[in-house]
């Protein structure tokens, strides 16, 4: 074989999802020198080019693009490696790379701690960001497992459903329709809504509502968080429609009202998701198990 290594591999990998070895290099918490070694050394090892500066970013030449396939197939089958060995060892520790969706993040880190008391030898690594953004981590074999809302329809996926996700409108307390019982959807035409990014599975729910209901939906602002989105609508900038997980210290306190508008919440599901062809880790075979068992429970009792 040709003497090339799993940490060029990885470099190579992050490189070419970063489109920057700058990027790269923080996103690896080394330098960039030490990136352009090891893209250096694995162009060496194969006597190819495999990326090739276009101004201040990093492209992957045709070689490159075919090795990635390569190379992500690869770095898949050596985590299958992984996990076979681990049970063959027994072992009690484990790592687990879990991504969540940003809505997630309202309850994940309460069940993480619940279960790193039940499984202290386990380490996990936690990834949050949005539902394209979480997918492209999972056809990558970069993560293990993945938390969302919608069932991937892209990926060939094993899904589990552990959790309810109620989603509805949220307004400002003193709003025209805070006080109104029954409301009915097409009253909605005449409000702006500030609303996620075009990726998140909130925004494609609250999209497929308004569609289904033959309502126009009035986008006065996109926002990348939900965070942004409640403290927006506080202001009075205006309607929101979120997951009720993210929302239930607002509602509480006042700052929020829930409209009643007819049919909704919608209620969704949680999911826990892994590629099929992925064999599961002791690590991620422990966290399913207690999320079917715990989760539901657990964040009913918190959000």
């Amino acid at each position: 074989m040709r003497p090339y290594t799993i940490k060029q591999l990885l470099t190579f990998i992050e490189v070419a999802k970063q489109g920057s070895v700058s990027k790269a290099a923080a996103r690896l918490f080394v330098t960039q020198p030490a990136v352009s070694m090891q893209l250096r050394l694995l162009e060496d090892a194969f006597g190819i080019p495999l990326v090739e500066v276009v101004g201040r970013n990093i492209k992957l030449t045709h070689s490159g693009e075919e090795f990635l396939t390569h190379a992500i197939s690869a770095i898949g089958e050596l985590k299958n490696l992984e996990a076979s060995m681990s049970e063959h060892a027994d072992l009690k520790r484990g790592h687990l790379d879990l991504a969540v969706v940003s809505t997630a993040k309202y309850f994940v880190p309460m069940l993480l701690v619940h279960f790193r008391k039940l499984h202290p030898e386990i380490t996990i690594s936690l990834k949050i960001d949005n539902r394209e953004k979480i997918l492209a981590m999972l056809a990558h074999n970069e993560v293990d497992l993945v938390i969302m809302g919608r069932v991937p329809d892209e990926l060939d996926c094993e899904t589990i459903a552990f959790a309810t996700n109620p989603l509805a409108i949220v307004a400002p307390p003193n709003h025209a329709l805070a006080s109104q019982k029954n409301i009915n959807v097409a009253a909605l035409k005449d409000f702006g809504f500030v609303v996620r990014e075009i990726g998140s599975g909130t925004r494609a729910t609250m999209e497929k509502y308004f569609a289904r209901e033959d309502v126009p939906l009035n986008i006065v602002m996109e926002m990348p968080s939900n965070e942004t989105i409640k403290q927006a609508t506080m202001a009075g900038m205006g309607l929101s429609f979120l997951s009720l997980r993210t929302v239930r210290h607002e509602l509480a306190s006042g700052h929020l009202k829930l409209l009643e508008i007819e049919g909704l919440p919608i209620i969704g599901n949680w999911h826990l998701t892994r590629l099929r062809h992925r064999k599961a880790s002791p690590a991620a075979t422990a966290f399913t198990k207690f999320l079917i068992s715990k989760g539901s429970e657990l964040i009913d009792a918190w959000a």
